[in-house]
């Protein structure tokens, strides 16, 4: 059942790193942050890649299991640029619950991709149950908040349908890969799409009047 243990830790890590994220991008640019944040992420996965010792199996990988760490890479790259934004324009109480219906659509994904239909029926209850929970998580907007802009939620909703996508992709890509390998080639690609991004907006300038607390968390 370790499955189930590294799954409770992804969610609890999940969760924290939500809350360390929106204290990071009081005044940090989401883009910029992204793409600082990708740095330490790739360091601390290929230091796991050495742990484990995996680093050989590199030459091992098929060309279809690459290609599909490669868009997997992309997928998680958008998903997490589209997240930062939104946490940056909205309330992470509004932001993460939306961000988190990609396991509804991950659920769904995998039923028509993999033909997951084991207990289909209870599967499919039990994932509406799970979209009906995250709506009413979402707080509702007072009468005067009404007119407030919804690009968060625009922003929120995308980070959703990347992050399902990652997942299907990292699936697909991860057959025969080792775990903490694949995530770290899939986090080299994250990363160079960060920094393109932060480039070709010209947000680079900033690096130097980051706020030195926020770029601790």
């Amino acid at each position: 059942m370790i499955w189930i243990s590294a799954a409770i830790l992804s969610a609890v890590f999940a969760g924290l790193t939500s809350i360390l994220a929106k204290c990071g991008i009081k005044k940090t640019d989401s883009d910029l942050a992204t793409a600082l944040r990708t740095i330490v992420v790739l360091i601390f996965s290929w230091i796991m890649v050495l742990v484990v010792g995996s680093l050989h199996t590199i030459t091992e990988i098929q060309p279809k299991a690459f290609i599909f760490l490669i868009l997997s890479g992309l997928a998680t790259g958008a998903s997490w640029i589209c997240y930062f934004k939104a946490l940056s324009v909205g309330d992470i109480n509004k932001v993460v619950p939306i961000d988190k219906s990609s396991t509804v659509l991950t659920v769904l994904r995998a039923i028509i991709c993999f033909e997951e239909a084991t207990n289909l029926r209870m599967k499919l209850i039990a994932t509406a149950i799970l979209a009906v929970g995250i709506f009413l998580m979402v707080e509702k907007k007072k009468r005067e908040e009404k007119q407030e802009s919804k690009t968060w939620m625009l922003y929120a909703v995308l980070a959703a349908v990347f992050a399902a996508l990652t997942s299907i992709l990292a699936k697909m890509g991860i057959s025969g890969v080792e775990s903490n390998l694949g995530t770290a080639i899939r986090t080299g690609v994250v990363l160079i799409m960060a920094w393109v991004i932060v480039f070709a907006r010209g947000k680079q300038a900033q690096l130097k009047s980051i706020d030195k607390k926020e770029l601790l968390f």
